[in-house]
């Protein structure tokens, strides 16, 4: 075994994990495993400890290292795993130099502490260089607004934008590199290029990708939040083929007075306004949402709106969380819903969703799509619908495919 790296939670981890086993091999390191952890909810650092002590029974000899959101905010939890040998801050893990300290046994044990001096984003992790057809490359990091049952801001630190010219020259190395689709990530992508010494915005950064990577067939955007989408963003999200018509919005809730607690910037109206207005510019527009479910003082009537907002918003990918206090969170202190209600309205809402990806399948029967084939006979269209192949094309073709059915999971062609 050379460099394992284990990723959890979010596409920006997952780039970063690339990024990370890049700088480690090219350190010279071999027999280590990197768990990138995740932090979003008490059961993702749950699975993290879990994945180190089994990293421990199937590679006893290997040194362990414990990076990413859960060890950058909860470092004793991690500190106290016998299993781990070092722990890696979030700004320390992207720096050649802490690798090359390593292998050269000049490591400390505990490398953290850079994340709250950081004022700007390093060179954009991407996991392009894993041969992907569908690369993701990250443009900002960070985030400076405050949620109050969130702990990204402390384990990830300000927001940091990747300036333009470094974003275009990673994105025509990935496509170089065989990417026939490119996912833009971060931590707050919306609040894109307002820290740059020449502000601009998400839209403006689109338009300049697409401008200077003709040869780029597909760009898609992950998660983002609506409240801060700008009128160059709208406007290519209409105009722009090259734009994948499939947002995936940070939505949380649908009740106003739960949104208030959260400290979110949205009412309800201006989620709904909001994709009814995308739709009407861009027909075909499939829309996706994170939504937790239980969070503290949600009554059954306000459960009930976040659950008709499903389909007033026209939803169809659904990321349900149940809540999870979060250690030094303002929601921690509140008054929290039952264990039993909490899972009971998560899978309710996960019902919602199933229902919904069905309802899109079902439409798309009939239907000529142009599909990314992805390898392993799987593919996706460009509103995100993954499809099975009887007898796929090559891998990175952008076919034109007749949807022949689908199984409730997947379009059939």
């Amino acid at each position: 075994m050379s460099v394992s790296v284990l990723n959890f939670g979010c596409r920006l981890n997952g780039a970063e994990g690339e990024t990370v086993k890049g700088l480690a091999e090219a350190a010279g390191l071999s027999d280590v495993v990197v768990v990138n952890t995740c932090a979003v909810t008490a059961e993702a650092g749950r699975q993290a400890a879990r994945a180190i002590r089994r990293a421990r029974r199937e590679h006893p000899q290997a040194r362990i290292v414990a990076t990413g959101c859960a060890v950058e905010i909860e470092p004793a939890r991690f500190a106290a795993m016998p299993e781990v040998a070092n722990l890696v801050g979030n700004a320390e893990k992207m720096r050649a130099g802490i690798w090359a300290d390593l292998g050269a046994g000049a490591l400390p044990r505990a490398a953290m502490g850079g994340l709250a001096q950081l004022r700007d984003a390093p060179a954009p992790a991407s996991d392009a260089g894993a041969g992907r057809v569908r690369a993701f490359v990250e443009v900002q990091n960070g985030c400076d607004h405050s949620c109050t049952f969130c702990t990204i801001p402390a384990g990830r630190g300000r927001s940091r934008s990747v300036p333009v010219p470094a974003v275009i020259e990673a994105i025509g190395v990935a496509v170089a590199g065989g990417a026939r689709e490119v996912v833009l990530t971060g931590v707050d992508i919306t609040a894109y290029g307002q820290d740059l010494p020449r502000p601009t915005r998400l839209g403006g950064l689109v338009k300049a990708i697409l401008s200077a990577v003709p040869e780029l067939p597909r760009l898609r955007l992950s998660s983002i939040d609506s409240v801060e989408a700008d009128d160059d963003l709208l406007d290519a999200l209409a105009t722009e083929p090259r734009l994948m018509p499939h947002l995936h919005l940070s939505l949380q809730a649908g009740d106003d007075l739960v949104l208030k607690r959260m400290k979110r910037r949205h009412a309800r109206a201006d989620a709904i306004a909001f994709c009814e207005a995308l739709r009407r510019a861009r027909p075909g527009i499939v829309f996706g949402a994170d939504l937790i479910a239980g969070f503290p003082t949600e009554s059954e009537a306000m459960f009930a709106r976040s659950l008709d907002l499903v389909e007033e918003c026209g939803l169809t990918y659904l990321h349900v969380f149940p809540y999870s206090a979060r250690p030094g969170t303002p929601a921690a202190r509140m008054p929290v819903v039952a264990e039993t209600v909490i899972r009971e309205r998560a899978a309710r809402l996960r019902e919602a969703g199933a229902a919904s990806v069905t309802r899109h399948l079902a439409a798309e029967v009939g239907q000529r799509r142009r599909v990314l084939v992805e390898g392993n006979g799987m593919g996706r269209t460009e509103t995100f619908a993954p499809v099975s192949f009887a007898s796929a094309p090559p891998r990175g073709t952008l076919a034109d495919t007749m949807i022949r059915g689908h199984d409730a999971r997947a379009l059939l062609a």
